[in-house]
């Protein structure tokens, strides 16, 4: 029997198809910030991947900053829906393992084919308010439910260890995206109880302490000048992306002129470049003092890590964040991604040695490598949070979470379990 118009069987029909066009846009909008920023997205790249026109899309998202909003808001419920069923676990160790089991579902998919990629979140700090806000709103809320896989706390020491965890957990799952593509999707499951178990026991071999050494990494500056203008550039860029701190603003941060912009770089490209290769050569800089130091593989790894996070937590050098990649060119980005990849693998080697002289627990060190690259990298953005404890303090636990595990408690002055 045919129905007449605007009969509830109609309706429902209509409103399925505005939701699935809407998930379409929100898809190809979400792919489009992962390769050029929020800001480098337009409507004419998002209704060219939907196979529509621009006015198509604006009868669904009137602006880009809507639009670039609705798909980090579907992110973040995302995040929240991954979260909300982890949480029935019964105890933490269950509950971060289902979480790392849900993305790693997740990625299979979008290798698959069944799902699309949601959008990074790297950009909500450069979003303007009121917009800003809300994000923020909704990332504070799974920042806080992340936090709470570890149960309650008991302590304000144990509240900031949980943050530390928290904090590594979600960066590692946003990193897997770099690096799990080496793998064939039929090695993902062997891959995840591999994340797993460094997650659950650390990297340090049983009996091993914490007691790294300092290291130099003071070095001259043929161009003190350029210098300073990278470590401005970097803090910058750290906090609001690469679209979002523009050469103006970045001149602003020095008091200096736009034109002394291009006196030291002839775009801003090579300015993004310039910073990783600074923050590379860094890193890079702490491995090879850490192995000329000697010491057990152990002792090695430590160190550096120990030393780079000192770099992170403090506002005279911080290492730029892979957040920037997304608003480079293609090739670019390869050679940055390489670069990183260089580091991680020295870093297995060191973990290599040290289960071969029996520093190291037996893990997979090109897996752990990747997992200590994220948490090296975002520890920029816990700097407020390290500040407020001594820094040797604030290393220690955050270092912690990787190097013996995120169900250890010596970062409380506990004895291992």
């Amino acid at each position: 029997m045919n129905l007449p118009e605007g009969t509830a069987v109609d309706v429902d029909q209509g409103t399925k198809r505005f939701r699935q066009k809407r998930d379409a846009i929100l898809a190809a909008a979400a792919e489009a910030i992962n390769e050029q920023s929020a800001k480098g997205m337009t409507f004419a790249d998002v209704a060219r991947r939907v196979g529509l026109n621009t006015t198509s899309v604006t009868y669904y998202f009137k602006r880009k900053e809507e639009l670039a909003a609705a798909a980090f808001e579907n992110t973040l419920d995302r995040l929240m829906a991954m979260l909300d069923a982890a949480m029935q676990e019964s105890d933490p160790r269950a509950r971060v393992a289902r979480f790392l089991s849900l993305n790693m579902e997740r990625l299979a998919a979008i290798e698959r084919g069944e799902e699309r990629a949601f959008a990074v979140l790297s950009d909500l700090r450069a979003t303007e308010d009121p917009i800003r806000t809300r994000l923020m709103a909704g990332w504070q809320k799974v920042f806080r439910t992340t936090r709470g896989l570890w149960g309650p706390a008991r302590s304000r020491a144990e509240t900031d260890l949980h943050g530390a965890r928290a904090h590594v957990l979600l960066e590692n799952s946003f990193w897997l995206t770099a690096w799990l593509p080496r793998y064939e999707p039929e090695q993902f499951a062997r891959v995840e109880a591999r994340l797993m178990d460094v997650f659950a026991h650390g990297i340090a071999a049983p009996g091993a302490e914490w007691a790294p050494a300092t290291i130099d990494l003071a070095h001259a500056e043929a161009e003190p000048g350029r210098a300073a203008f990278l470590l401005a550039a970097t803090r910058l860029i750290n906090q609001l992306g690469y679209r979002g701190a523009s050469v103006q603003r970045i001149a602003s941060e020095l008091n200096v002129t736009k034109g002394s912009f291009y006196h030291h770089l002839d775009a801003k490209d090579d300015l993004v470049i310039a910073c990783y290769r600074r923050s590379f050569d860094t890193i890079a800089d702490a491995q090879a003092q850490a192995d000329e130091a000697g010491g057990t593989h152990w002792h090695r790894l430590s160190s550096a890590v120990a030393t780079l996070l000192d770099v992170q937590f403090a506002e005279r050098g911080p290492l730029l964040r892979t957040t920037a990649l997304s608003g480079l060119p293609v090739n670019v980005r390869a050679a940055m991604v390489d670069r990183s990849n260089r580091i991680a693998r020295r870093y297995a080697g060191t973990m290599m040695d040290g289960i071969a002289e029996g520093s190291c627990r037996p893990i997979d060190a090109l897996v752990a490598a990747q997992a200590l690259m994220a948490l090296q990298n975002a520890a920029f953005d816990m700097r407020k949070w390290a500040g407020t404890m001594p820094r040797e303090r604030a290393i220690a636990m955050y270092a912690s979470t990787l190097l013996f595990g995120m169900f250890d408690d010596r970062a409380l002055g506990r004895s291992a379990e």
